[in-house]
């Protein structure tokens, strides 16, 4: 059996562990930049706070039901995530960690219906106890179906968090009633679709030829009905696979017009994408750079250039040099930028790449520098070393608004609380 933890509105959540005061109230948390609400916690949506709505329109109904209002703190939600993940792991000898808050578990040791309540149960006091986490547990015997049960142990007060799926057909009255939507894997376009050959519910879809689901919409699908009806297809990575490309892209907290700015920007998001490219040991062959303004303006701007490399590298200073050089030729006088973005592309792995006699001397001095910087940086924080094309940390003013942030309370030592007796 597969079992999926899922943490209830993780951002709020992680808010509410070095809040308790905030318990049992209405809690918001913004995207970049305080621009949009994308969590909102059980009694926010009691109060029909919607999700997606730019703060702005919603502010003074907020103000009103007197909503506690949160700027993304990805520091906190990153450290408490990984605190998640040790205590899941001591659970089970295989986890696939699928998603900050998400996490499928193997069930290696056989056990009856009541057993498996009772270890969704214990999965779940624990990550109360020990990091004040509210989580649901959804076990099943495929991946697809165990999302199904977290999705229905949300949703169940009666089930106290932990939901079951073994015997199939007993649970097909409760999929009847389900919208196909809430499938994983199935996105509003294909329910649409589905919805045309008259598949509205689970138990619709779970009830389909998957011979003749696979001609209509491809292998995907078929994969899906087949793990609803408990067939294991989707197996669990342990290992997450190397990103084939990776992009770190964001929007600026103050409209950028002048090209110095830019550039520091360009190089800010090209060493946090070199950073990731060397912690799955890969090399990049071509920088690629977007820059635009607000898709609202209407004299909208938006340019992207790529560039190749003349050999494949993960050198932070050869990418930040390749992406300001794009944004010096894309860039254009007398616009108000809004965002930027750079992707490294055509990845391949480190230790399958074979260097010349020209180049293996330099790549080598490049592994050395690279590793040191990385090896300070994530000891004493980030930007405690950083290339001078990146500017000063504390002198960007580009930098993403986050006017209602709370404190680093697990990565920052002055902002550890402190308890007075």
């Amino acid at each position: 059996m597969y079992a999926l933890v899922d943490c209830n509105s993780c951002y709020a959540s992680c808010e509410q562990i070095f809040r308790p005061d905030l318990r049992g109230k209405p809690i918001v948390v913004l995207s970049n930049n305080d621009g949009c609400v994308v969590t909102r916690n059980r009694e926010a949506k009691a109060l029909g706070i919607p999700e997606f709505e730019p703060y702005f329109k919603i502010k003074s109904r907020l103000q009103k039901h007197q909503v506690h209002v949160f700027s993304s703190n990805y520091e906190l939600y990153g450290d408490v995530s990984n605190r998640i993940m040790l205590l899941l792991a001591s659970f089970t000898p295989a986890i696939e960690i699928y998603s900050i808050d998400e996490a499928f578990l193997d069930i290696p040791i056989t056990l009856n219906k009541s057993e498996l309540i009772t270890y969704g149960q214990t999965i779940k006091q624990a990550c109360w106890r020990q990091q004040r986490m509210p989580v649901c547990v959804g076990i099943a015997q495929t991946k697809t179906l165990s999302k199904l049960a977290n999705h229905i142990a949300k949703k169940s007060h009666r089930l106290n968090g932990a939901c079951v799926i073994d015997i199939i057909d007993q649970w097909k009255p409760v999929f009847s009633k389900i919208s196909v939507n809430k499938v994983w894997g199935v996105g509003s376009k294909t329910a649409q679709k589905l919805k045309l050959i008259n598949v509205v519910s689970i138990l619709d879809l779970l009830e389909q030829n998957p011979k003749k689901i696979r001609n209509k919409f491809g292998i995907t699908l078929e994969r899906t009905v087949r793990e609803l009806n408990g067939e294991r297809c989707i197996s669990l990575e342990t290992q997450p696979k190397p990103k084939q490309e990776i992009y770190c892209s964001r929007s600026f907290g103050h409209k950028v017009n002048n090209l110095r700015q830019l550039n520091e920007s360009v190089a800010n998001y090209a060493v946090r994408a070199s950073k990731k490219l060397r912690r799955q040991h890969s090399l990049t062959q071509r920088v690629y750079v977007t820059i635009q303004t607000s898709r609202f303006n209407e004299d909208h701007y938006n340019r992207s250039s790529s560039i190749p490399l003349p050999h494949p590298t993960n050198d932070s200073r050869t990418i930040v040099k390749a992406a300001t050089s794009l944004c010096h030729q894309i860039y254009r006088e007398g616009y108000l930028y809004a965002r930027v973005g750079v992707g490294l592309l055509d990845l391949t792995e480190s230790t399958h790449h074979q260097y010349d006699l020209l180049t293996q001397e330099q790549h080598q001095a490049s592994k050395l520098v690279m590793g040191v910087i990385d090896q300070i940086n994530q000891k004493y924080g980030d930007n405690q070393v950083f290339l001078a094309a990146q500017g000063i940390p504390r002198k960007r003013q580009w930098n993403m608004s986050r006017d209602f942030k709370s404190p680093a309370y697990t990565t920052r030592i002055n902002d550890i609380p402190v308890v007075k007796i």
